[in-house]
């Protein structure tokens, strides 16, 4: 009977074993710090917990360059409904139209994108991908609104390709999980303090001569805008990669740090913005966008890499090249908006021709104080009312 048993049993583990010979095995490899005992306890099915370095960064790559796309067709959508109420009889305003509307659906779709990415891949790599957004623009103007196509866009364009070629190829593969624990050690390590502090006395410095001294200038401006850009690029990379880890089954939200770099993220972008529409109102666009994508990609660079450490580790060849394609992105981006001037009137007066008995051609000169003056033809009227007043 003993035998039998024996025998049954040893069949039964040679079946259990023929079994597990025939079915694949399949091995997780966790990312980061996850443990197989966090993954047993994950609500988020295993396979999401063990997605691939190599494949979070691609999936972040694409990410970024389809929510650049979107924000600039959403741009050529806008601009397109002004510039097609401008030809319309009646003036309606802009938020009346559903073309217009639909451009900032896609505004917010190109923005939540772009954050996403920032919990997939590094942020070496989401934020230069920003030139593809200048170079979508510039080929979406030429093919839909019809605006010229210049040989310094061709130009400009074939160098930003090969600049995001080379990000996306020499791109450090710095990501890493994020959780709270993690971004409390990087707040309070030295060389972020450092970091900090000194950021912290520039920009006082830039503020001091802005207000106090009344200096404008655009790299003054576009200066303590990026300033600001560094900690909206740490703040939206923890929060993104947070949230992207309490996906996947570890929930972050009951860390009081999480909701600090929210309120970081919130407060960093208003005071941003409001820098960078000073610059707007003050200067010629096509001076504003270049000069603010290279300093905003080289500060969001030095913030991943001293908060996040992205370079650590890397290879000195993938170094050099990533910065190569970032040298090449900034001069396709200054060579795409050189001399793109607005589609305005080359002369800012009226020109009246030649009017007979004159030797010289009269001009009326709009007043900047009021729309609805006309320069000369307006003073010339308020004269004569005055002349006969007098008279009377």
């Amino acid at each position: 009977r003993r035998g039998r048993h024996g025998s049954a049993s040893w069949r039964g583990r040679e079946g259990t074993e023929r079994m597990a010979s025939a079915s694949p095995v399949i091995t997780l490899r966790p990312i980061g710090n996850v443990t197989h005992q966090q993954l047993a306890q994950s609500t988020v099915p295993p396979v999401w917990s063990a997605l691939h370095l190599y494949q979070a960064s691609l999936l972040g790559t694409i990410l970024a360059i389809t929510g650049n796309i979107l924000i600039s067709i959403s741009l050529n959508i806008q601009k397109y409904t002004h510039v097609r109420l401008l030809c319309q009889e009646s003036l309606k305003p802009y938020y009346t139209s559903k073309l217009w509307w639909c451009g900032i659906f896609l505004m917010g779709l190109g923005e939540l994108g772009n954050f996403a990415a920032y919990g997939f891949a590094p942020a070496t790599l989401v934020a230069p991908l920003g030139c593809v957004s200048v170079i979508a623009s510039a080929a979406i103007s030429v093919v839909f609104l019809k605006e010229r196509l210049r040989s310094s866009d061709i130009l400009g364009g074939s160098l930003t390709v090969l600049g995001t070629y080379l990000l996306v190829t020499f791109a450090i593969n710095g990501q890493q999980e994020i959780t709270a624990i993690k971004i409390r050690n990087y707040i309070v390590s030295w060389q972020f303090l450092v970091y900090l502090t000194l950021e912290f006395l520039l920009f006082c410095a830039l503020l001091y001569l802005n207000k106090r001294k009344g200096l404008n200038h655009i790299i003054i401006l576009l200066l303590m805008s990026s300033l600001l850009a560094s900690l909206t690029v740490i703040s939206v990379k923890a929060v993104a990669g947070m949230v992207t880890t309490s996906i996947e089954g570890q929930l972050q939200f009951q860390y009081p740090i999480f909701y600090v770099m929210v309120l970081i993220m919130i407060t960093s972008c208003i005071f941003q913005v409001q820098f960078l529409n000073q610059a707007m109102r003050l200067y010629n666009a096509t001076e504003v966008v270049p000069i603010n994508f290279v300093l905003f990609t080289t500060s969001a660079i030095i913030a991943g890499v001293i908060f996040y450490q992205e370079f650590y580790g890397a290879a000195l060849l993938n170094v050099f090249m990533f910065l190569f394609g970032c040298m090449l992105s900034f001069l396709g981006v200054f060579l795409i908006a050189k001399n793109r001037e607005k589609q305005t009137a080359k002369v800012p007066y009226i020109d009246m021709g030649i009017i007979p008995k004159q030797r010289k051609a009269g001009k009326i000169q709009p007043e900047l104080n009021n729309i609805n003056s006309y320069g000369t033809v307006r003073g010339e009227q308020q004269n004569n009312n005055s002349v006969g007043e007098n008279a009377k």
